[in-house]
């Protein structure tokens, strides 16, 4: 298959819970036998299996970039571990054709008592490269990943940033074919973040293939060309890389429906929906809707709502009161309710976001809050006449115009 880089056909994965695996370590044999005791004494109904992946099937051409999108759980990783050799499928097949680099975990394939010299070779090693490859590659690794001053250093004594600069410089720099890499990237600081996405795009432009799961969507999109997204194990939708994202983020932002409602004290919440009235996915400036549905374990006679919006490290941005705009009607026991807000312009950057609710009755001067939020995330998209906007802007849009009829000497002076 000249123009394939990767074939995988009715890949499953099925691991076993609640029962240890056939291959211990002293380690582990030391811990079963202090805990026989007690596992004797708890019931087994939670020894069972569960499907990770489920019938995996595409086909990915040499030179391609392709994100792998999806919640947590999904599958993801384990996609990739069964790509890199490091698992094995329980079903089906996965073929590589070429060699295959990998980043999928902090100091993946190295030794921690090898220095960081040592492991350079031993990954290049593992990799089939010849010594003189290595040589070639060696200085530039080193440069990229900066870490001279402790390259005959243990491995092990490096920070975690450490061992991501120089994992990825020898999964980057070294000739394979196929290059693997998980969300480990998180793990750098954000001006190395940068320098990696600028790394692979150019491996992309040189021909080489490129399989990158990340749920930071933006550098989805400036990387890959196309993408799958993973849900439940299965491949749910695969193709154009806007398109694709578009779709995984609608469906984010779409109704959460609780398989489970969230309890309080007097309500019962079913769902949180935030979507755009313009399109499928939320973009910054867009119309926004935001609605709430619960059922009061009482009668409301005076309903109220806050929804504030977080960032993902839980700073908060803006809020909204109900009260603030209307006076809802009562609202009885037992009967779904629905509240919300039209936002006419969110002025949210690209990231994502989390809606935090609170619910009230305010004939008790009762305020409660939900024990969740709920993520939603906002589309990468031109501001201001054409340019996409970084974190570098922080996270809020301001709409803006240039003064008008500023002379060149005022002109000249502001340069």
């Amino acid at each position: 298959m000249p123009d394939l880089a990767i074939r995988c056909e009715n890949l499953s994965k099925q691991y076993r819970i609640g029962s240890p695996d056939s291959y211990k370590t002293l380690r582990d044999a030391i811990t079963n036998t202090a805990l026989t005791t007690f596992r004797r004494s708890k019931n087994n109904s939670q020894n069972g299996h569960i499907w990770a992946l489920q019938d995996v099937s595409f086909e990915i051409k040499r030179g391609e970039v392709v994100g792998i999108i999806g919640l947590n759980g999904a599958g993801k990783s384990t996609l990739l571990k069964i790509l890199s050799r490091i698992t094995g499928p329980t079903r089906g097949r996965a073929d590589i054709y070429g060699r295959v680099g990998s980043l999928l975990e902090v100091g993946t394939g190295f030794h921690p008592e090898l220095t960081g010299r040592e492991n350079i070779y031993l990954n290049g090693a593992i990799l089939g490269m010849r010594k003189a490859e290595i040589d070639r590659k060696f200085d530039e690794i080193v440069s990229f990943a900066e870490v001279e001053k402790f390259l005959d250093t243990p491995v092990k004594r490096y920070s975690s940033g450490m061992y991501v600069r120089l994992a990825f410089g020898v999964a980057a720099h070294l000739e394979t074919e196929v290059l693997l890499v998980d969300e480990v990237l998180a793990v750098g600081d954000a001006q190395f973040q940068k320098k990696c996405f600028e790394k692979m795009r150019d491996i992309g432009v040189q021909g080489r293939t490129i399989l990158f799961v990340s749920h930071n969507m933006s550098a989805v999109r400036s990387i890959c060309k196309h993408a799958l997204i993973i849900e439940k194990g299965r491949v749910v939708a695969q193709g154009e890389i806007d398109e694709t994202v578009d779709r995984y983020l609608s469906q984010i932002n779409s109704a959460q429906d609780l398989s489970e409602a969230v309890e309080t004290n007097t309500f019962s919440l079913r769902s949180v929906e935030i979507t755009s009235t313009t399109g499928p996915v939320i973009k910054t400036f867009d119309p926004v809707e935001v609605k709430v549905r619960f059922v009061p374990k009482s009668e409301i006679k005076d309903p109220g709502l806050y929804v504030s919006i977080l960032t993902m490290d839980s700073r908060r941005l803006t809020g909204l009161d109900l009260k603030d705009f209307i006076t809802a009607a009562s609202l009885p026991e037992g009967e779904v309710a629905e509240l919300g807000f039209t936002i006419e312009s969110l002025p949210l950057l690209p990231g994502s976001y989390q809606i935090e609710i609170h619910l009230k009755d305010m004939a008790r001067r009762l305020i409660e809050i939900v024990p969740r939020t709920f993520k939603f995330e906002v589309a990468e998209t031109e501001v201001y006449g054409g340019r996409k906007l970084d974190g570098w802007f922080g996270n809020v849009g301001l709409r803006a115009r240039p003064l008008k009829n500023i002379s060149r000497s005022g002109a000249a002076a502001q340069r």
